[in-house]
């Protein structure tokens, strides 16, 4: 970014040269090339599969809970479920679900214009992938069941 430096002044390179201020993120293109290398070890359309089959099963027991609304139901979205609780701010919901070793995003997810079309600030969101398992999701259900029946 810079083309010469002294204690007198500093002289900026041209663009877009200029903008790229300090060492490239080297750290992010190895671990992209190891994620790379590790997903191509499984058959696309069966990581697909998985996921849409844990989107389906975690949609299926999150849907009776008395209470929750679930956001966007796209026939062919990604693994993420968007959630609220009636009672239950995002951030307790998230708290309550981390105490039992439940890791889930909750907030805005830097979509707020698409959250206010729903009339929302926040949601809860777990996202499924590949090493999830059927389980998990059934225990996230519970814990969110336990919520709902306190409420």
């Amino acid at each position: 970014m810079i083309r010469r430096v002294t204690f007198d002044e500093t002289v900026y390179a041209e663009a877009p040269a200029k903008f790229e201020a300090g060492t490239p993120s080297i750290g992010d293109a190895v671990g992209l090339g190891a994620a790379l290398k590790y997903l191509r070890q499984f058959e696309p359309n069966s990581l697909l599969q998985h996921e849409h089959a844990l989107l389906e099963h975690g949609t299926r027991l999150l849907t009776p809970i008395p209470g929750l609304k679930i956001y966007g139901h796209a026939n062919e979205k990604v693994g993420v479920i968007s959630f609220t609780l009636n009672g239950y701010s995002t951030e307790q919901v998230g708290k309550e679900l981390d105490r039992h070793g439940i890791a889930v995003r909750t907030g805005h997810h830097c979509a707020q214009p698409s959250l206010r079309h729903f009339g929302l600030e926040a949601t809860v969101r777990p996202s499924f992938a590949l090493y999830n398992t059927h389980a998990e999701i059934e225990h996230l259900v519970s814990v969110v069941r336990h919520l709902a029946r306190k409420s």
